[in-house]
């Protein structure tokens, strides 16, 4: 594991969510510093409150037949809530299984830039980035 996605596994912290949040030992995701950071500018831009985090799951379609989602939204029954440096991260008990472990960065390149998935439980994934299959 690289020393910089290493650094922000060791930062991340369990919370309980309000109204009875569910939260787990270890990460259910990881961000790396790029990622987090963009999650965070989007956040303000949005002028999202405190309540409100980045909803990652996993929905069925795609080219390898799942498909990560990303979004803003605030806590849901049956969630594992964690706070990365301020920054709530919720996963619905569907999709836990399918991205434990996964770690989420943001990259640029000429060709393509945004979020990107990486998996290692994966079977099998696409150029995208953001489809896999389990």
């Amino acid at each position: 594991m690289p020393e910089e996605i290493r650094n922000e596994h060791e930062h991340q912290q369990s919370v309980d969510a309000a109204n009875g949040g569910a939260a787990t030992d270890g990460p259910a995701v990881i961000l790396t510093p790029r990622a987090l950071e963009m999650v965070k500018q989007m956040h303000a831009k949005e002028g999202l409150g405190p309540d409100q985090g980045l909803r990652i799951s996993v929905v069925g379609g795609g080219c390898s037949g799942f498909q990560y989602s990303l979004s803003f939204d605030g806590y849901k029954e049956g969630d594992t809530v964690r706070e990365i440096d301020g920054t709530k991260v919720f996963v619905d008990e569907i999709s836990l299984p399918y991205i434990a472990g996964v770690t989420l960065d943001y990259v640029e390149s000429l060709h393509a830039g945004g979020f990107r998935f990486d998996n290692p439980r994966a079977s099998r994934t696409c150029g995208c980035g953001s489809s896999f299959s389990a």
